[in-house]
């Protein structure tokens, strides 16, 4: 009988989270229409043009924002993270200082977006002035060094994880060999892990993907497509932030429709990732 309702528990909060799932999905197919019929799919998408007055929306500027400012944020990500999953999983793994630093890894995760947000402009913002950076146009690179940080913790804590959960027969195999600490986190440990790691990334950059508050805090707030990192702009979640509460009819649905396109990129990027990390598991 318990195993019968653990069972019925486990198919329930599966269905549960099916019924999630379409519930968003229909909820933005649904508002987007209207912007999709009025301008059309591939028009709303390659169109650059966000002009209240005359009614004329296009998600470019939002979409090219979103993907410069999360694959930057990305990249200066990935060297630090990694830097920490190595000290904790590998070096000092087990000892009194790998707990400490993963303490305060976790307790970063877990600081709101909007705080991130505010010590971006208050520290990071005048760093930047002072290294002689235009003040009035570096949204793009400060809100990635910001996402950048926020999403180490949680690239690093999982890289940590998959890295400790390699076995200690290989590298006992490796140093029996010869191999040095170094070479044998290079052959044994980053291949052994590199799936997991690679997942961990996937889902940082998902979570920079889809950041709202500390975005909107730094980026600028232009419909411009950015160029180059002095430039100021939008992302799709931020977009949507500064004008979802004054919108209406058409302007609402296009907004919407950035949602829409927003869930379907996170959809896609999490599908290749799936497909990568079972080609680097086999």
């Amino acid at each position: 009988m318990k195993d019968k309702i653990f069972n019925l528990l486990l198919t329930l909060a599966g269905v549960f989270i099916v019924v999630v799932a379409a519930g968003i999905l229909y909820a933005l197919t649904t508002e987007s229409l209207p912007a999709f019929r009025e301008f059309g799919l591939l028009k709303f998408v390659a169109s650059s043009e966000w002009v209240s007055r005359s009614d004329t929306y296009g998600a470019l500027p939002f979409i090219a924002g979103t993907l410069l400012t999360s694959l930057l944020a990305l990249v200066f990500c990935i060297p630090f993270s990694l830097s920490v999953a190595i000290f904790n999983g590998e070096y000092f793994r087990g000892k009194r200082i790998a707990r400490i630093a993963g303490s305060i890894v976790d307790l970063l995760a877990g600081v709101p977006s909007i705080v991130y947000g505010i010590w971006g402009f208050y520290t990071v913002r005048p760093i930047l002035i002072q290294l002689g950076v235009n003040s009035q146009g570096f949204g793009i690179l400060l809100a990635s060094i910001v996402l950048a940080i926020m999403i180490i913790p949680y690239a690093s804590s999982l890289s940590t994880e998959f890295i400790s959960m390699v076995p200690n027969d290989l590298k006992e195999g490796a140093y029996s060999l010869g191999a040095t600490q170094l070479e044998t986190i290079k052959t044994i440990s980053l291949p052994v892990s590199g799936s997991g790691i690679f997942a961990a990334y996937i889902l940082a950059f998902g979570r920079a993907l889809g950041e709202t508050m500390a975005v909107t805090m730094l980026i600028g707030n232009t419909n411009n497509i950015p160029i180059s990192l002095a430039d100021t702009g939008n992302t799709m979640a931020s977009v949507i932030a500064n004008q979802f509460g004054e919108a209406s009819g058409l302007k609402l649905s296009s907004l919407f429709a950035i949602g829409f396109l927003l869930f379907l990129i996170t959809a896609i990027i999490n599908l290749i990732a799936k497909a990568v990390i079972k080609q680097l598991s086999k």
